[in-house]
């Protein structure tokens, strides 16, 4: 009896891994709705003793595991540890909310229980989210409903927490109906399910565009991520491609975006000294074609800040011969004359590659947690560029995964979002694809069109209702594209307020963990029942 039991326990857990992860591997995340409730009815057939609740926990554990290796593996590939790290933490946030909800529903009301689990759970994933180096929020519930743009218009005014709500609410709804099979939950799962989904359509099929305009375009050479790899592959010149791609470009676009990493460790010049930024010039001006007097290019580089005997920031290294220095991922704004007239700092690294964690004990320890990089200087600065009246964002990559980083530029005066990425790290896997559908999630949040260069898969064009705008230029391939893309001035809820919802759940654990105590206390004074 006992092997069947953990069978069918065993069967449950896997159910509930395929169901979290479907958002990230085949597109749609509508089986969030129901992911969790595998998990809540093995926690139903445990009793309130500490062994079921070491026996739950392993069950939960195993399914929160299985669900990062089904989903983030490919992170393996720039960093061994990455996946390690990332899936370590991310299972431990997610225990603690699952663990407190069947700890609490075995001892006290159901609805507290309940109330513990969504809060709990949306105030993980926002420590998950909001930490400077600890963080990696690829699996926040509300990202995997990013190919389900059409169901989640009011991201505009809650963000992915507003799909991390709906997600475990419906979990919850769904429960009770298994539960109590009563009809008044059968009434309140279907308004929880539909409602969203009726106020999102409505959002986007009344969604009315701005009539300014301005054309952008954007290049994928399609070259090796890794300067070796160039080098053995005869790319001796790593600016080649993008000369070749930029005399393609229409002299009537106001920016052209060239990828993450296009200007990273030139030869003979190697990372661009910001001091001495006019010496790369000669570079900029090779890559210009001629037609293009008026249109700026935003280009991807690594540049070095120097700081001489004092260390500046708490991410310098030192060297004998320079002295203090940080090491940037970059966005430079440059002209057809060769001059830079400005540079963004990248604001959210990527964890193990770019940002090192206890980055004291690994130097201690020497060590490595693989990528290019190490530890990179932290952009303080959102930066908007501007060409002809058209102010546009500069992100990078990975900063894609924080909505509410990105209403920073928003705030700051950006009309359209700018992305340059280089997604040939992980290579052909479901890292790339995901990453672009992000952006979508960010287009709707923010309400701004996206224009996104990748070196190697996905460039295209996002509208401010999460569409993509015409072709697409997906993994190997290269070539230009070019669009008109809208300008907006508005300033959404979310904009407006950030993770509001994610603040609210913070407050809301932290009561509901209070009461929960009062409540025993005053159940073991039997002043309740």
């Amino acid at each position: 009896m006992q092997r069947s039991s953990s069978l069918h326990r065993l069967l449950l857990v896997l159910l509930s891994v395929v169901l979290l992860s479907a958002g990230w591997l085949v597109g749609t995340g509508l089986t969030l709705l129901v992911a969790l409730i595998p998990l809540m009815i093995i926690s139903e057939n445990y009793s309130s003793s500490a062994r079921d609740w070491w026996r739950m926990c392993g069950w939960a554990a195993l399914a929160f595991m299985l669900w990062y290796a089904a989903t983030i593996w490919w992170v393996w590939i720039a960093s061994p540890l990455g996946p390690i790290a990332a899936g370590t933490v991310g299972t431990f946030y997610n225990l603690c909310a699952f663990m407190t909800y069947h700890y609490v529903a075995k001892r006290g009301p159901r609805a507290l229980a309940y109330t513990l689990l969504v809060s709990i759970w949306i105030a993980t994933e926002w420590a998950y989210n909001s930490a400077d180096v600890m963080t990696f929020p690829w699996l926040l519930l509300g990202n995997g409903f990013s190919g389900d743009i059409w169901a989640v218009q009011w991201y505009e005014y809650t963000g992915i927490f507003g799909g991390t709500l709906w997600a475990l609410v419906s979990n919850i709804a769904i429960f009770e109906i298994l539960r109590t099979r009563s009809t008044t939950a059968k009434v309140r799962a279907a308004i929880l399910l539909v409602a969203p989904i009726i106020l999102s359509l409505t959002l986007l099929y009344t969604y009315t565009p701005t009539e300014r305009h301005t054309e952008i375009s954007v290049m994928q050479p399609n070259v090796p991520c890794y300067i070796e790899e160039r080098i053995a592959a005869d790319k001796y010149d790593p600016t080649a491609d993008e000369r070749e791609l930029m005399s393609k470009i229409p002299a009537t676009s106001s920016f052209v975006l060239m990828p993450e990493s296009t200007l990273a460790y030139l030869p003979a010049v190697g990372s661009v000294d910001e001091a001495n930024i006019e010496s790369i010039a000669p570079v900029i001006r090779y890559l210009y074609s001629d037609t293009l007097t008026t249109t700026k290019a935003i280009i991807g580089a690594s540049t070095v800040r120097h700081y001489g005997a004092t260390p500046a920031t708490e991410t310098a290294r030192h060297s004998d011969i320079f002295g203090w220095y940080d090491h940037f991922n970059s966005a430079l704004l440059c002209n057809a004359d060769g001059n830079v007239e400005d540079i963004y700092h990248k604001g959210r690294l990527v964890i193990g590659v770019e940002a090192v964690p206890l980055k004291e004990l690994f130097d201690l320890f020497e060590v490595d947690l693989g990528g290019v990089s190490g530890q990179l200087g932290w952009g303080k600065e959102r930066k908007i560029f501007e060409n002809e009246g058209v102010r546009i964002a500069p992100a990078i990559c990975y900063e894609g995964l924080y909505g509410e980083f990105m209403t920073g530029f928003v705030h700051e005066g950006a009309e359209v979002i700018a992305v340059i990425s280089n997604d040939g790290w992980w290579g052909d896997t479901p890292g790339h694809r995901r990453l672009f559908d992000f952006w979508r999630l960010r287009a709707i949040e923010c309400r701004r069109a996206i224009a996104r260069s990748a070196n190697t898969g996905i460039s295209g064009f996002i509208s401010p209702i999460g569409t993509t705008i015409g072709d697409t230029l997906t993994w190997d391939k290269e070539g230009t594209l070019t669009a008109s893309v809208e300008l907006r001035t508005d300033k959404t809820i979310y904009v407006r307020y950030g993770d509001w919802i994610a603040r609210v759940a913070t407050y809301a654990a932290i009561l509901s963990l209070l009461y929960y105590v009062a409540y025993r206390t005053r159940k073991r004074n039997h002043l309740v029942e």
